[in-house]
C-alpha cells in the first residue's frame, strides 16, 4: 500500500515542499530509503522501527521503500524522522489517511524522533511555516520546542508534539490539540529596552556624533583608539540607537536564526537587532558561511539588520576581511557549489575598531609610541584599501580624561538620539519610496547624481580635499552619502558646505595615512 506525507527541507532560509512516499510491499524484509538522502537522513531507517514499537506499534517486516521528492534535490537533517514513521504507519494501515475531520494530506509534518518515540526539535520550522502557508496548505505537525517560533505565521495552524503517540492519537481524532499562538506585539512596539545605554559612555561627544550620524544612513564605521577609550562600549550601544525592527526584518532575521539552531525553544520572533562580535581567529567560512555538505550562515548573516562588530580588526585573517566586500557592497552572501548556488541576506552596519599602531598610543599624549613609522604603515595597511573604501566613517576614539570620566552615566541618552535617528529613517524612507534602497548608505550612483546635489563652494572644498589627499572614487561617494545623512539629521533639504565639512572630518583614516607618510 502506498502513503503519502507533506514534509520540507530549508535550502538557504527558505524552505520547499517534499513528498514523502511509502511504499509497503511483499518481499525481503529492507527499509530503503530514496531521494538524495544525507547520512543523518539515510539513519532514520534504525532509528524509525525503534521509535515505532516504544510508541505503540509494531514494524511491518516487509519491503519498505521510502522516497522523497523532488529526488534531484540532496536532502539533509533529521525532520523527516517524523513523516516517514507517520508515512509507515498510513501506509500499513494503522492511521487513516483521511477521516470525518482530519485529511493528513493537508499537513505538512516535521520532526526528529528519538528512540523512545520522542519528537525531538528541528531547524528552520519558521520557514517550513511560511512554506506550507504559501503552498496552500492547512496546517503543520511540528516538535513542540519549535512551535513558539512557527506561530509566528498567519493563517495556518500549528500543533506541536512531544511523542510519536500524541501525533497518531491526534490523526485518528482520539486526542484534541489546540494550535500554538503567538503573541505578538503591535507593529510599531517591536523594539523591546535593551540593558545598556549610551548615558553610560564617558565624554566621547564628537564619537557619539559621528555613530548617530552612521546609524540615521545606515553607515559603516571604522574606530580607532588607544586600548581602553571605549571602542568596544560604543559599538555595543549602536543597536540601542538603530530604528526599531519593523515585522518583516524580525521575520527575515529570525529565519537566519532558526535554520541555524540558534533560536530559543520559547522564543517567537527576534525583536531586537543582532549584534554579533566575532574573534578574531574566525575563518573566512565562519565570518561569511559555507562549510561541508550543506552551507551553513556564517556571523555576516547572523548579524542580518543588525550590528556586526570586528574588534581589532587589523588582527583578522586577510582571508576574512577581504571576503568582507561582497556582502558589505551587495548586502547578500552568494556561496556556490557544484550542485547548489544559495544566497544568504547579510543587510548589517558594520563597526571594526582597531589601534592606532601595533602598541596602541601612535599619535597619543599619554604614552610614547615606541612603534616606528614603518610598523605603523604596515599595521595600517593589514586593512586594504577596497575594503576600507567600503567603510563611510572613520572617526578616531581619544583616550579619556578623568574630569569627564568622573561625569559618566550623565550623558543624553539612547532614546533621545534613537528620536533624532528615526526621524531622519522617516525621511529617507519618505525619499526613496518605491524602491529597494531604504537607507542614504545603499543610494546607488542614479540616486547620489539625483539626491546628492551641492553648491559652488562644496565643490570647492571636495575637489580642494579629493585631490590632497588622493581619494578614490568610491570614498568621493561615501563622503556625499555621509553628507546627505547629516543634511537629514539637521532638517535640511539641500546639502550645504558645513555638511560636506563634517563628512570629510570622518575620513581620519585617510587623513591619518597622509599624515604617517608624511613624518
Amino acid at each position: 500500500m502506498l502513503a503519502r506525507i507533506m514534509s520540507g527541507a530549508v535550502l538557504g532560509i527558505e524552505a520547499y515542499l517534499v513528498e514523502v512516499e511509502v511504499d509497503i510491499s511483499f518481499g525481503l524484509t529492507a527499509f530503503r530509503i530514496v531521494g538524495l538522502p544525507d547520512g543523518a537522513v539515510r539513519e532514520s531507517r534504525l532509528r524509525i522501527p525503534s521509535a515505532l514499537e516504544n510508541a505503540g506499534h509494531e514494524m511491518p517486516q516487509k519491503k519498505i521503500t521510502v522516497n522523497l521528492a523532488p529526488a534531484d534535490i540532496r536532502k539533509d537533517g533529521t525532520a523527516f524522522d517524523l513523516p516517514m514513521a507517520v508515512g509507515v504507519l498510513a501506509a500499513y494501515g494503522a492511521i487513516p489517511q483521511e477521516c470525518q475531520s482530519f485529511k493528513l494530506e493537508e499537513y505538512l509534518l516535521v520532526g526528529e524522533l528519538n528512540l523512545n518515540g520522542e519528537v525531538r526539535s528541528i531547524r528552520g520550522a519558521l520557514s517550513l511555516a511560511v512554506m506550507a502557508r504559501d503552498e496552500g496548505l492547512r496546517g503543520i505537525i511540528l516538535p513542540q520546542e519549535n512551535a513558539a517560533e512557527a506561530a509566528v505565521v498567519s493563517d495556518i495552524e500549528v500543533i506541536g508534539v512531544r511523542h510519536l503517540k500524541e501525533v497518531t492519537a491526534y490523526i485518528r481524532g482520539e486526542l484534541a490539540l489546540e494550535p500554538a499562538v503567538a503573541e505578538l506585539r503591535p507593529a510599531d512596539d517591536l523594539a523591546p529596552g535593551y540593558r545598556v545605554d549610551f548615558s553610560e559612555v564617558a565624554g566621547q561627544e564628537s564619537v557619539k556624533r559621528a555613530l548617530e550620524v552612521a546609524a540615521a544612513g545606515g553607515h559603516n564605521v571604522l574606530l580607532i583608539g588607544p586600548p581602553g577609550s571605549g571602542k568596544s562600549m560604543l559599538a555595543k550601544r549602536i543597536p540601542t540607537i538603530l530604528p526599531g525592527m519593523t515585522f518583516e526584518e524580525a521575520l527575515e532575521t529570525t529565519k537566519i536564526y532558526s535554520v541555524t539552531g540558534q533560536l530559543g525553544s520559547d522564543e517567537g520572533l527576534i525583536l531586537r537587532r543582532p549584534f554579533r562580535g566575532p574573534h578574531h581567529t574566525i575563518s573566512d567560512v565562519g565570518l561569511v558561511g559555507g562549510g561541508s555538505g550543506m552551507p551553513r550562515p556564517g556571523e555576516v548573516s547572523l548579524a542580518h539588520n543588525g550590528v556586526l562588530f570586528l574588534d581589532e580588526v587589523p588582527e583578522f585573517r586577510r582571508n576574512a576581511l577581504e571576503v568582507m566586500r561582497q556582502p558589505l557592497e551587495d548586502g547578500c552572501v552568494t556561496i556556490s557549489r557544484s550542485l547548489m548556488t544559495l544566497n544568504y541576506p547579510a543587510n548589517i552596519m558594520l563597526i571594526a575598531a582597531m589601534n592606532p599602531c601595533p602598541c596602541g598610543y601612535f599619535g597619543g599624549s599619554k604614552k610614547k609610541c615606541d612603534c616606528g613609522q614603518e610598523k605603523v604603515r604596515d599595521y595600517r595597511n593589514r586593512i586594504s584599501g577596497p575594503l576600507l573604501d567600503r567603510i563611510d566613517i572613520h572617526v578616531e576614539v581619544p583616550a579619556v580624561p578623568y574630569r569627564k570620566l568622573k561625569a559618566a552615566g550623565q550623558g543624553e541618552t539612547s532614546a533621545a538620539i534613537q528620536a533624532r535617528v528615526q526621524r531622519a529613517r522617516e525621511v529617507q524612507r519618505a525619499r526613496f519610496a518605491g524602491g529597494s534602497t531604504y537607507a542614504n548608505s545603499q543610494m546607488r550612483p542614479s540616486e547620489l547624481r539625483a539626491h546628492c546635489k551641492i553648491d559652488a563652494a562644496g565643490h570647492d572644498l571636495m575637489e580642494m580635499v579629493v585631490d590632497r589627499l588622493g581619494m578614490s572614487a568610491r570614498a568621493y561617494d561615501r563622503i556625499l552619502k555621509v553628507a546627505r545623512t547629516v543634511a537629514d539629521l539637521e532638517g535640511k533639504a539641500n546639502i550645504e558646505a558645513s555638511h560636506i565639512a563634517e563628512a570629510i572630518q570622518y575620513r581620519s583614516m585617510d587623513r591619518g595615512l597622509g599624515e604617517a607618510n608624511a613624518a
